[in-house]
């Protein structure tokens, strides 16, 4: 039995190793982390990507804990209304769709159950150090764990993938800044929302200039936010929280309504996240015996408001490449895996900066939601 290596205990990361068990791999998967991550925005399922939930056996139960919004509201800089709605929400669309918008760590909950039933071995609290590419397998070096060799290694470790700056070279060679950055926490509900997003759109210093979402999650009791400003790359450390919410509350320090409450919630978050937004653009996926999928291979940005949905997808495929077992070996399972997904990716990073120039077409997003066949 071949024995696959999983950097990332995120969605892509979670999918691969559950259907890497289905199709008669061994898969470990190692997480920075001590634990899945707990936090993160509301996410959502649509299109194709719905299917995948479906065939893991979890769509039920995500649609049961799928977020319950009744409208939202549109404000400007100063917090006055300027349109609302009852038909759609701008975090998840329509609210008629059959579409699932749900917590990121209730998918991941529910896609690690999964992976940990299949037989997945999880590493957490550890990282790769090192990958030594030879004919008969990867030697991976670990930070804290003992060296081990695997027949193949993949990178589903998001935006700032270790695998791919060791396997395919420097981050900044593939990163593309869309021109904002944003960041992502959970807070009590201060604001006393009942089921309703709140959007603030300030252009005091032009388009887009700063912007805040809130809406309730859990039967009410707490908020996610997510906060943001326009401004070209940033030298930052993306690990350095500290700096990270200072820049935030720089940046949005002269925008009103309950921004001032919002950035000292932010600076009280136990599961804080900043980061650009931005797209990975590469020409291949695979190097070796080396693979990414998802944000790590190729991130459409939360403009697109489907980066999920392409984790899902990129994990299925290719799992179900690599399962074929046709003579051809790895070398051919990621090239079939690149095929299939290059004009479903196309299509979602096109719909993002469709979004970032204001475009937010219902047909671009069909296409983009239902933009390639399982069962290629």
């Amino acid at each position: 039995m071949q024995n696959v290596l999983v950097s990332g205990a995120g969605v892509a990361g979670l999918t691969l190793a559950y259907w890497l068990r289905r199709n008669g791999f061994a898969a470990t998967v190692v997480e920075r982390a001590p634990a899945v991550r707990p936090g993160g925005q509301a996410i959502d399922v649509r299109g194709v990507a719905l299917d995948v939930l479906d065939r893991s056996g979890i769509l039920e139960e995500a649609g049961a804990v799928r977020t319950r919004l009744r409208g939202m509201t549109m404000l400007d800089g100063q917090g006055n209304e300027t349109w609302r709605s009852t038909e759609m929400t701008l975090s998840g669309g329509r609210l008629d769709s059959d579409d699932i918008e749900l917590l990121r760590e209730d998918l991941t909950g529910l896609l690690h159950r999964q992976a940990l039933g299949a037989g997945a071995e999880f590493v957490h609290a550890d990282s790769i150090a090192a990958l030594d590419d030879r004919a008969d397998g990867v030697r991976v070096r670990f930070e804290r764990s003992p060296e081990r060799t695997f027949d193949l290694v993949v990178g589903a470790d998001g935006l700032h993938s270790k695998v791919r700056a060791l396997a395919f070279g420097p981050e900044q060679e593939y990163v593309q800044h869309l021109g904002a950055y944003l960041t992502v926490f959970s807070a009590p509900n201060f604001l006393g929302l009942d089921n309703w997003e709140i959007w603030l759109n300030d252009e005091s210093a032009g388009p887009r200039t700063a912007s805040c979402c809130v809406y309730p999650v859990r039967d009410n009791t707490e908020i996610r936010a997510t906060l943001g400003f326009t401004s070209g790359p940033v030298a930052y450390d993306y690990r350095d929280t500290a700096r990270q919410k200072a820049l935030m509350a720089e940046k949005l320090a002269h925008v009103g309504w309950e921004t001032p409450r919002l950035l000292q919630a932010m600076h009280d978050a136990p599961d804080f996240y900043f980061d650009q937004m931005a797209q990975i653009r590469m020409d291949h996926w695979a190097s070796g015996r080396a693979a990414l999928v998802g944000d790590a291979g190729y991130c459409p940005s939360p403009l697109s408001g489907q980066g999920t949905s392409l984790a899902l997808v990129g994990a299925y495929v290719l799992a179900a490449e690599l399962g074929k077992r046709d003579g051809g070996g790895h070398t051919a399972a990621f090239a079939r895996y690149e095929a299939r997904m290059r004009p479903f990716v196309a299509l979602n990073q096109a719909l993002a900066l469709a979004h970032a120039a204001g475009d937010h077409s219902e047909e671009a997003l069909e296409k983009a939601k239902n933009g390639i066949a399982l069962d290629g």
